[in-house]
């Protein structure tokens, strides 16, 4: 839960410039399988898309503002973006520019922090940069 509260937090800091999606994959300390010791809520594993979507409800209650999204039963999510446990992803325009490392060790809220930081601060200088050539650009009249 500790991970999801340091997502929370990138989420509000950037929600004025970046969408926010979670995507619930297959439970990865079910109740009734290997079961995390600091698990808030007592989840089993997940035999129909409704116990699923019920997982993911309560999910969404720990991260208000982020939209939360399901995997099918088959996985494809999961088997696409390799995300089990966790994993971060940034896309702009359609196109995987950060993919962080698979969780729980590779799962760097720190990394995604400072992608984002990095990337805001070139996006800044960007439009400033082109703010000051039209100030200082000649302007033609007839």
């Amino acid at each position: 839960m500790a991970r999801l509260k340091a997502f929370q937090s990138v989420v509000q800091q950037n929600a004025d410039i970046a969408d926010s999606l979670l995507v619930y994959i297959e439970e990865a300390h079910p109740s009734d399988g290997w079961m995390s010791t600091d698990a808030p809520y007592q989840i089993p594993r997940h035999t129909c898309l409704e116990d699923r979507l019920h997982a993911a409800r309560l999910m969404r209650t720990e991260v208000p503002g982020c939209l939360v999204v399901v995997d099918s039963m088959e996985n494809a999510s999961n088997a696409a973006y390799g995300a089990f446990f966790d994993r971060l992803y940034i896309l702009l325009e359609g196109r995987i520019v950060y993919q962080g490392g698979r969780g729980p060790e590779g799962y760097r809220i720190s990394e995604l922090k400072d992608w984002l930081d990095h990337e805001l601060l070139k996006v800044h200088f960007s439009i400033l940069k082109k703010q000051q050539q039209r100030l200082t650009s000649p302007h033609w009249s007839i």
